[in-house]
């Protein structure tokens, strides 16, 4: 599934007040840390606000594309940012999950097309990739060199992705000095970190959050100090 920002129970209505549980918890985290947080929404503006199954990975149109088109969206909201009087221009980092993972993931490759000569205090500071597909349109079988540190958190028992695919993207890619880290928690699930209860009653699942977020916070704080 590439749900997008909003609840299934949307119903029509995509703004802030349907955003999905993971995506609000999500946002207060940021926010009790004292980060400002914004959410880019890559399928509503293109005709998909409530995105894609799982099984139409093939057939998605050209304009949603994780690799070549959706980081452009990411460098988009990093230049608004900048723009803001209530944010660091240079300390902004960048958080993807599924396949908002996969174009996390591409965003923050050296060789991204979205952003010339991307570096830290050009791009972003560091990034957080949450069960993200790792097969990434076959762009990046020889590796992925990050310009930034990078995190990916997989389960084991992950129904949409393959933890494989991204074990050996990341054993490729470290292989080359990429500064690329994979945790895999055995037994969780795709959407680990959704927090209702249909998610955290998995107890793997629920171990996981407190580990990634804890994880995810700590790794924020070392990117984005002063």
């Amino acid at each position: 599934m590439a749900a997008g920002p909003y609840s299934s129970l949307a119903n029509g209505r995509y703004d802030a007040t349907t955003l999905s549980q993971r995506h609000q918890e999500w946002g207060h985290i940021w926010a009790q840390q004292g980060y400002l947080a914004i959410l880019v929404d890559g399928f509503g503006p293109r005709g998909y606000p409530q995105g894609f199954t799982h099984q139409s990975y093939r057939e998605r149109p050209e304009s949603v594309n994780e690799v070549t088109v959706r980081p452009f969206d990411a460098y988009g909201a990093l230049a608004y940012l900048r723009t803001r009087p209530d944010v660091a221009a240079d300390r902004v980092a960048l958080q993807g999950w599924s396949n908002g993972a996969s174009a996390t993931l591409a965003t923050m490759s050296s060789a991204t097309p979205a952003l010339k000569s991307p570096s830290p205090s050009t791009g972003f500071r560091g990034a957080l990739a949450f069960y993200p597909g790792c097969g990434l349109k076959g762009h990046f079988k020889a590796g992925l060199i990050p310009y930034a540190p990078l995190r990916v958190f997989v389960g084991t028992a992950d129904e949409e992705i393959s933890p494989q695919e991204c074990s050996e993207l990341v054993d490729v890619s470290r292989a080359l000095q990429a500064n690329i880290t994979l945790k895999i928690y055995p037994d969780a699930t795709h959407d680990f970190d959704d927090p209702g209860a249909s998610r955290q009653g998995i107890p793997a699942n629920a171990a996981a959050t407190r580990d990634a977020t804890a994880d995810a916070i700590a790794f924020f704080a070392g990117v984005l100090k002063h």
